[in-house]
């Protein structure tokens, strides 16, 4: 009972996500369409890449990167702009998820290479902000975007008018708070472990990625991406699949299916027919905290022709609680991993995301 009761507190999102899935089948039993609820290619990339950053971690590629920044940025500051920097404008090309794949273990070991473990909390939170909002910028960088950028078949020039106003009030909030860091200098320590770095492994994982890119990019099948990920992983470096982070891939399967069951009750239907129209900004912000953006973009996209204000609202919705955007959970799980204080991370994580979902609601309201 202990062991099970431990293991509930340290998976809490996993937990909450089980249960709403549970109770959403009483009010839609589980039928042949449950399959369809669930978004395999997003699975399927999201565990390739997870695959693929394990390996690189394994071998020791970000602490080798890590104090090359270190070599070349000397304050805390500094440190704290360039990984911002990085995630919000990586994420236009490769995904929030991807960015955050990426550069929250790079961030870690930054700051425990440097002793500044106190400042993990404050810079993975704007990390997490950076990516969210630098990858609704582009229709590739975030799956919402992708989604609605093809359903209603937008222009790209009407793409980038909508949405390029609330990404640069975005970009100049972050600079604004990454000026909140300590202007410290950074003292580089010593390497706490061996690097195993394998020419072979690495030059492996490197040609993963880039096939990985390929099929973010749709110019590849995911399938394909999964098979050969499987095949050259489990015959080169197969004990690096441990690494990979199994609970939060079940998160994303019972939140489709908690999302999907939603949408096939008749109430909540009529409910949403009446709710949106004409207030497609507002309900997709408010249905992102409860369903996460990228299901409350296919949710909502049924009861509205309005394309642009509903890319607004699910994108902004993406700041707020922690499963506003689902790429948010996954520097949860990175932070959970580490010795710090949950419920801090929670608290600073939602007052910072609160703040920064007000600014841009109010930049609508101006510009509307």
């Amino acid at each position: 009972m202990r062991k099970i009761f431990t293991f509930l507190k340290k998976e809490i999102v996993l937990t909450v996500s089980f249960v709403l899935a549970v109770v959403s089948m009483f009010f839609a039993p589980p039928n042949n369409e449950y399959l369809g609820y669930i978004d395999f290619r997003t699975l399927g990339l999201l565990f390739s890449l997870m695959t693929i950053m394990a390996g690189f971690n394994k071998l020791g590629v970000f602490w080798l990167l890590a104090e090359n920044l270190l070599g070349k940025v000397k304050t805390m500051r500094g440190v704290t702009l360039s990984l911002l920097l990085l995630c919000f404008f990586s994420s236009m090309i490769i995904t929030n998820d991807v960015a955050l794949i990426t550069f929250v273990p790079f961030t870690i070991v930054i700051l425990k290479l440097a002793e500044k473990q106190n400042r993990m909390i404050f810079v993975v939170t704007l990390e997490t902000i950076a990516a969210n909002l630098g990858s609704m910028l582009t229709p590739i960088g975030n799956p919402q975007n992708l989604y609605l950028f093809s359903a209603y078949n937008m222009s790209i020039t009407d793409f980038f008018i909508t949405i390029m106003p609330f990404a640069m009030l975005s970009l100049a909030m972050l600079v604004c708070f990454s000026l909140f860091s300590d202007k410290s200098m950074i003292i580089k320590t010593e390497k706490r472990e061996e690097l195993t770095f394998k020419k072979k492994l690495l030059a492996m994982y490197i040609g993963l990625f880039i096939v990985a890119l390929l099929s973010v990019f749709r110019v590849l099948n995911f399938l394909i991406l999964l098979a050969v990920v499987l095949t050259f992983v489990l015959i080169f470096d197969r004990k690096v699949l441990i690494k990979v982070d199994y609970s939060l891939l079940f998160t994303f399967v019972f939140l489709f299916i908690f999302i999907g069951n939603l949408g096939n009750i008749s109430q909540i239907n009529s409910w949403l027919s009446s709710a949106v129209d004409g207030n497609e900004v507002l309900v997709g912000v408010l249905a992102s905290q409860v369903f996460s953006n990228v299901p409350a973009a296919i949710l909502l996209s049924g009861f509205t022709n309005n394309a642009t204000t509903l890319m607004i609202g699910v994108n902004i919705g993406g700041l707020g609680t922690l499963i506003a955007s689902m790429a948010s959970l996954i520097s949860f799980k990175f932070i959970q991993k580490e010795s710090v204080s949950i419920a801090k991370y929670l608290g600073i994580f939602t007052v910072f995301n609160v703040v920064f979902l007000a600014a841009n609601i109010i930049l609508w309201l101006v510009i509307k």
